[in-house]
């Protein structure tokens, strides 16, 4: 069946591919961008009205829990990618903490079959460093790239063994994929939110934020030694930050990740605390302490850490935004005590609205987004996306960026609503997601 094209009609076009920010529209047929600029009406066209709204590439999420395969009770890969459609995500990476852990050729396989059934947005996925990412054996690197794996991770765990972050990071650089690192030592990690005034007002067991400093210092030093790429998974801390910054400068092959709560929550937040850092938003009514959507994995941190990860973002040791999404079924999370629940938040559909508060604050500007959370990611896994050329795939989102909204859980397609943001108004609202010209979410 033929599809007639589709005109985005009069949208403020925002491509820093093509250094555009002017208001334009936007022609896709046959899956494809096929004009930017004012465009005469085809007289098959459907229409898409954007006055007043943004057209953008579609956003790149290079870190998410799909959960699937044997976590289906928390997320689906249709559930999951239903939420990234609707908070303007197109290409999402999944990582491999499922069961069995994508640690070998079939596993990877038998997903890549379940997200050609079910994904409404373009999946990747990340295989393990380690078998069953138990941390003791290494996987065969080669045949997982060959069957498709954009990078290596042991998420949710730190690959312990310096002598086999010392053999992924020699594949990666023959490979020319990833190792995408969760930096954490487990020895020191033993508590459930970030250790300093807050925790100890609470009584809450601390992780310090030298778990995560320490193993970033280790795996720089075993990306300078192996020539390969390191790329470290949501930064939490100044010092980390400071390390990574400093490691680039002196040519070590690392990119680095921050995501949308490290950057505007901080430990505050768990003693109740309902305002967005750095940020000129309204906060929400206080909640009573020790909210476990709160808990997250690597903490929430200092408001002197979101300033240095803020900084980052701006000078571009930050090199892309990506949102961890991390869902947890109600059992555990709001069934059980702080110190009891899981690690983890949603945030494929909040991400946009918290980077938008951003630019009205004058930290970003839209370009400044799209080139975090698009054309970078994009550019990354090398893939012709990021981009509205005329010929590039036709993954293209428009949203509103002023319109409000308050986050409950029949507002989001996630499965799991694990997120502190529950109850408070947001700004931001995508209208229309395109995948390769198909439409996957519309509001």
């Amino acid at each position: 069946m033929n599809v007639p094209p589709l005109l985005i009609r009069g949208g403020r076009v925002v491509d820093p591919a093509n250094g555009r920010d002017e208001v334009a529209d936007v022609l896709i047929d046959d899956g494809k961008v096929r004009g930017v600029g004012r465009i005469d009406e085809p007289g098959d066209a459907r229409v898409f009205a954007a006055d007043a709204l943004v057209v953008a590439p579609g956003l790149i999420d290079l870190h998410v829990h799909l959960r699937e395969p044997g976590y289906e009770y928390k997320e689906t890969i249709a559930t999951g990618t239903a939420a990234a459609a609707a908070g303007g995500f197109t290409t999402i990476c999944c990582m491999p903490n499922t069961n069995p852990a994508l640690d070998g050729v079939e596993v990877l396989r038998d997903l890549r079959q379940r997200i050609e059934r079910d994904a409404r947005v373009r999946v990747h996925p990340i295989a393990a460093i380690t078998k069953g990412r138990a941390g003791h054996e290494p996987v065969d690197f080669d045949a997982l790239a060959e069957a498709g794996a954009i990078g290596f991770s042991d998420d949710g765990d730190t690959t312990q063994n310096s002598a086999i972050m010392r053999t992924a990071l020699e594949a990666s650089a023959r490979l020319e994929r990833p190792v995408m690192v969760h930096c954490e030592d487990k020895a020191l990690a033993a508590g459930a939110m970030h250790e300093g005034d807050v925790s100890r007002r609470l009584g809450i067991p601390g992780i310090p934020a030298e778990a995560e400093d320490v193993v970033i210092a280790r795996d720089l030093m075993l990306a300078r030694l192996t020539g390969g790429w390191l790329h470290v998974c949501h930064v939490s801390t100044g010092r980390g930050i400071d390390m990574i910054r400093r490691a680039k400068t002196e040519g070590v092959r690392v990119t680095a990740e921050v995501t949308p709560h490290h950057l505007l929550m901080s430990d505050e937040w768990i003693a109740g605390l309902r305002l967005l850092l750095n940020v000129d938003e309204s906060a929400g009514a206080t909640a009573p302490p020790a909210d476990p959507n709160t808990k997250v994995n690597p903490p929430l941190r200092t408001a002197a850490d979101t300033r240095a990860l803020l900084d980052a973002l701006k000078d571009g040791t930050v090199d892309v935004v990506a949102t961890d999404h991390a869902p947890h079924a109600g059992a555990e999370k709001a069934d059980t005590t702080y110190d009891r629940a899981a690690f983890g938040l949603s945030g494929l559909e909040l991400a946009l609205p918290l980077m938008l508060a951003l630019v009205r604050a004058g930290h970003s500007t839209l370009i400044d987004l799209v080139v975090k959370m698009s054309v970078t990611p994009a550019a990354l896994l090398r893939r012709p996306l990021g981009t509205l050329s005329v010929g590039a795939p036709a993954d293209v989102i428009v949203f509103d960026p002023e319109e409000r909204w308050v986050v409950t859980p029949d507002r989001l397609a996630t499965k799991s609503a694990n997120t502190p943001l529950l109850g408070m108004e947001l700004r931001g609202q995508v209208k229309l997601t395109l995948v390769g010209g198909e439409e996957r979410h519309r509001a």
